[in-house]
């Protein structure tokens, strides 16, 4: 119980997110998905947002969950249950590991599916470019430092020139596309930046 509590005092973030209870499977599937994306979390349903604890019925909880991740995300989302009793009601801890089949699609309407990721304390839809770019293998450990340098120019020149395309940063940073588009996509995962996919050419910001 304790632990659950310390818990609750963190916050909502990348990695937590509070739910009163489940009401809209569809929607919970994003949150679902956007956590398997990236690098798993955990839902705290019978918590209100402000972290007050309301408690919820695990079973009736357990049954929405189901729905959500059998008929609204594909593939089906991996989540393990744990339920914590509180002074105040019980807690149904949804944990949700980084997933190795992603990226998952959530159901958005019939045939829009869609991927999300998960963006500070949001789930952030996302473009085809991360999508293609969250199947590719990571980095491996000999390269981890040249990584952090070149995430570093990154950062620089978005504080520099404060908006930059995948163009700019091949050319100011001398990388390859394939390069840049990892390093890109990792960045936003980790929530350091910003795509923005809306325009004609996608351009990047600092978050």
């Amino acid at each position: 119980m304790q632990e659950m509590y310390l818990l609750i005092l963190q916050g909502e973030s990348e990695t937590l997110e509070f739910k009163k209870t489940i009401t809209h499977p569809a929607r919970i599937a994003r949150t679902l998905v956007s956590f398997a994306n990236t690098r798993g979390g955990q839902i705290l349903v019978g918590v209100q947002d402000d972290g007050t604890v309301c408690g919820a019925d695990p079973e009736e909880e357990k049954y929405s969950l189901d729905i959500a991740i059998n008929t609204f995300c594909d593939p089906p989302v991996e989540v393990i249950y744990e339920e914590v009793d509180m002074d105040e009601g019980t807690v149904l801890k949804v944990i949700i590991p980084e997933s190795v089949l992603k990226p998952h699609l959530a159901k958005v309407k019939e045939d829009d599916w869609r991927s999300y990721i998960r963006v500070k304390d949001e789930s952030v839809q996302t473009s085809k470019l991360v999508e293609k770019s969250l199947t590719l293998e990571p980095a491996t450990e000999t390269i981890e430092e040249k990584v952090d340098y070149q995430q570093e120019r990154i950062l620089e020149l978005l504080r520099k020139y404060r908006k930059l395309t995948i163009k700019d940063f091949m050319h100011m940073a001398n990388l390859s596309k394939q390069r840049a588009r990892r390093l890109l996509v990792f960045m936003v995962l980790q929530g350091q930046i910003r795509m923005h996919d809306k325009e004609k050419e996608p351009f990047y910001t600092l978050s």
